[in-house]
C-alpha cells in the first residue's frame, strides 16, 4: 500500500511477495529465479516487520544479470548473523539471504536503513538442487 507521498507503508510479506511475483511474471523468470527471490522478499520484509516497525519503501526489479530486492524500514540498526550476540536466537533469514543473493548492501539514512540484496540470475547454476545452508 502506497501513502499520499508514494511510500510502500503496512506492506506485509503476502503483499510483497504478490508485488514481486507480478513483476517478475512480467519479466518471464524462471521457476527458480522466481523460488529465490520470493524467499528473499520474505525474509526481508517479515525482518523489517519484526524487529523495525514495518517497511517504509519496498521494491523489485528485474535488470540485466540480477534481480534487486530493496527493503526500507525506520530502523538503523543492521541486520545480524546468527549467533550474535550468543544469548540472543535468529539470524538465520540474514543468512539465508546472504545465501542466495550474490551480494548485499545496507546503506543509513536519515529516516533508518534500505536494504537490497541483487539475487543473480544464475542462482540455479550457483545453488545446486536441494543445497542446504552449509
Amino acid at each position: 500500500m502506497a501513502d499520499t507521498s508514494g511510500r510502500t507503508v503496512g506492506l506485509r510479506c503476502e503483499d510483497a511477495r504478490a508485488i514481486a511475483h507480478k513483476v517478475l511474471a512480467a519479466a518471464d523468470v524462471g521457476e527458480r529465479l522466481m523460488d529465490d527471490v520470493l524467499l528473499v522478499v520474505s525474509e526481508l520484509v517479515s525482518n523489517s516487520v519484526r524487529h523495525a516497525g514495518g517497511v517504509t519503501d519496498f521494491h523489485v526489479r528485474p535488470l540485466m544479470d540480477c534481480v534487486e530486492v530493496e527493503v526500507s524500514d525506520a530502523s538503523s540498526l543492521p541486520p545480524r548473523m546468527p549467533g550474535t550476540p550468543v544469548e540472543v536466537p535468529g539470524g538465520f533469514g540474514w543468512l539465508l539471504v546472504n545465501k542466495i543473493a550474490d551480494r548485499t548492501e545496507i546503506r543509513s539514512h536519515d529516516t533508518g536503513k534500505t536494504i537490497t540484496a541483487f539475487i543473480p540470475l544464475s542462482t540455479a547454476v550457483r545453488q545446486a538442487p536441494g543445497a542446504g545452508l552449509d
